[in-house]
């Protein structure tokens, strides 16, 4: 006999203002086996997160807004259901991890629910140890989760939730934040719980490292499912037109006809030959910068102990004008430590910063601003204005540099036009990120910041932000990118600083940078399929010679 399902959805719609007509979820339908392993994707703000927070009863408790249609768990209406009764049976891991963190110790976090289960504590221990030694998180056990990064407090709130055992785990965006060890620790996870039984449901836009991996995939688009079967059908259509960004070794197996579809490096280098590769169209690399280009960011020496013990090393290196510069590694390894240094938020023990010929530690922050502007990584952390508008053009008035022309630019670019008038924390967390990229592009600052950019975006942004980069370096504005999403970076990337453990361990051309194996491995980073493919050498999966490089490709 077959299973009922763990979720079944009915006829669903909803909408966030009671006031509102325009609905996020309009008449879906679903259900979710217990052994599905589901990918659910779809542009930003397309309601994949609002359909996850009703297998949960979120909504309708939590959330207020106008319901209609049935959620079933387990064959029980979430309506007639609290939240504390779904608790045990399905977890939730937010896109905004720091949303759901509210202990002092990562112990104390991953123990919270557990103890809420009544469970006996020398279980609690098993399982606290069992899941922080898969997952990767015994050295931070005794840390204050507000202290980790990003990366790793998604990590702690992903812990937490597999120490319950529910029935079904949702997690959003998972993979957005994390390098990839800690990607692969947690692939391996999450296909073992889903081999013993328990349903797992994905919203990602980084299809590379989820495709292999789910038997299932929705696509989800203006509230309604699309398309919905195994990956390999799915993308032999054309989604890109509902915001997914197509992996590279999809597109390639594509273009030369692979059948079946390859969803890994490894299939592909099976199923085509250097004959074959000929056919794919390389990605377009930025050319370099020309010599004696004027720096605008010099920093020399820095070294610095914060109080959350994220260490920088002895940090030198510097910024071209209309210059774009990576900084990649693991998760925790000091990059937005260091970003935080460069306007201010933080202050070296050692060493100096100069920002458009100026010493940074004679400047005021509000001065800084003007030279230096950080979207941060977690944009929750900057926005503090009612309405979408407001908090675009806070900073320039405030500085005195208000350009209404130059907004109506960000505007566009960043497809914000029919969210001006909403709170920005009603947003999808996509939303809210291109909300925060242009309220640090308003001031029209010589340095933009950006931490974690394509993380939690569609494939319709990644476009438009890499016209943005380029549009910004033929304005003569200079971009540091904090990112793990390499092969965005190989692509309008100059630069990579590579940083592990506070320190820069290499730098270069992306090429230069993923040559340097000895680099990678400390740093924990895996190089892009395209460098693989087409500029490893005889080390690539594929065994075909060393390609020639022109530098003014790199």
């Amino acid at each position: 006999m077959n299973s009922p399902p763990v979720i079944k959805v009915n006829q669903l719609c909803y909408s966030y203002r009671k006031t509102s007509r325009a609905r996020i979820l309009d008449g879906l339908d679903l259900a979710i086996a217990p052994g599905d392993y589901l990918l659910i994707s779809g542009s930003s703000g397309c309601g994949k997160s609002t359909l996850c927070r009703t297998f949960n009863g979120l909504i309708p408790h939590f959330y207020d807004g106008i319901m209609s249609g049935t959620v079933y768990v387990a064959g029980t209406p979430t309506t007639a259901t609290t939240i504390g009764d779904l608790f045990s049976r399905v977890a939730m891991v937010f896109q905004n991890p720091e949303a759901q963190l509210f202990s002092t110790t990562v112990e104390g976090e991953i123990a919270f629910g557990l103890e809420s289960l009544g469970l006996a504590r020398q279980e609690i221990r098993t399982r606290i140890a069992a899941i922080t030694e898969g997952i990767g998180l015994t050295d931070l056990i005794h840390r204050n989760p507000r202290d980790l990064s990003g990366g790793e407090q998604y990590l702690v709130s992903t812990a937490a939730c597999l120490a319950i055992q529910p029935r079904l785990i949702i997690l959003d965006e998972p993979y957005a934040n994390l390098d990839p060890v800690h990607v692969l620790r947690l692939r391996d996870i999450l296909k073992s719980i889903n081999r013993r039984g328990t349903a797992v449901v994905i919203c990602e836009h980084r299809l590379g490292p989820t495709i292999p991996d789910v038997n299932r995939m929705v696509v989800v688009h203006q509230g309604r499912i699309v398309l919905d079967g195994p990956p390999e059908r799915i993308l032999s259509t054309a989604v890109e037109q509902y915001g997914l960004a197509v992996p590279f070794v999809v597109k390639a197996g594509l273009k030369t006809g692979q059948v079946p579809l390859p969803l890994t490096r490894k299939e592909l280098a099976a199923s085509i030959s250097p004959a074959d590769l000929t056919a794919v169209p390389r990605p377009v690399l930025v050319p370099p910068i020309k010599k004696n280009t004027p720096i605008v960011l010099r920093v020399e020496a820095l070294s610095s102990i914060p109080n959350n013990n994220l260490t920088l090393k002895n940090i030198h290196f510097s910024l071209a004008e209309s210059e774009c510069l990576a900084l990649v590694g693991a998760n925790g390894a000091g990059k937005t430590t260091l970003a935080r240094h460069l306007i201010g938020l933080l202050h070296p023990d050692t060493g100096r910063i100069n920002i458009m010929g100026k010493p940074a530690d004679q400047m005021k922050t509000s001065e800084l601003a003007r030279y230096a502007g950080l979207a941060f990584q977690n944009p929750h952390n900057q926005f503090f204005k009612q309405t979408v508008r407001e908090e675009i053009e806070v900073g320039p008035r405030m500085l005195n540099c208000l350009d209404t022309g130059w907004i109506d630019s960000l505007v566009t670019l960043f497809r914000l036009e029919k969210l001006l008038d909403r709170p920005p924390y009603r947003l999808s967390t996509g939303e809210k990120k291109r909300v925060a990229f242009a309220a640090a592009l308003a001031v029209n600052p010589p340095i933009l910041i950006l931490d974690e950019p394509t993380a939690g975006q569609d494939g319709h942004f990644r476009k438009a932000l890499g016209r943005c980069l380029e549009n910004l370096r033929k304005r003569g504005h200079s971009v540091i990118m904090i990112t793990h999403d390499l092969a965005f970076a190989e692509q309008y990337a100059h630069r990579w600083l590579l940083m592990a453990e506070g320190e820069i361990i290499a730098r270069g051309t992306p090429a230069d940078v993923m040559s340097n194996q000895k680099a990678m491995t400390r740093a924990g980073l895996a190089a892009t399929d395209t460098f693989e493919l087409f500029y490893a050498g005889s080390q690539a999966p594929l065994g075909h010679t060393r390609l020639l490089r022109e530098h003014d490709k790199f």
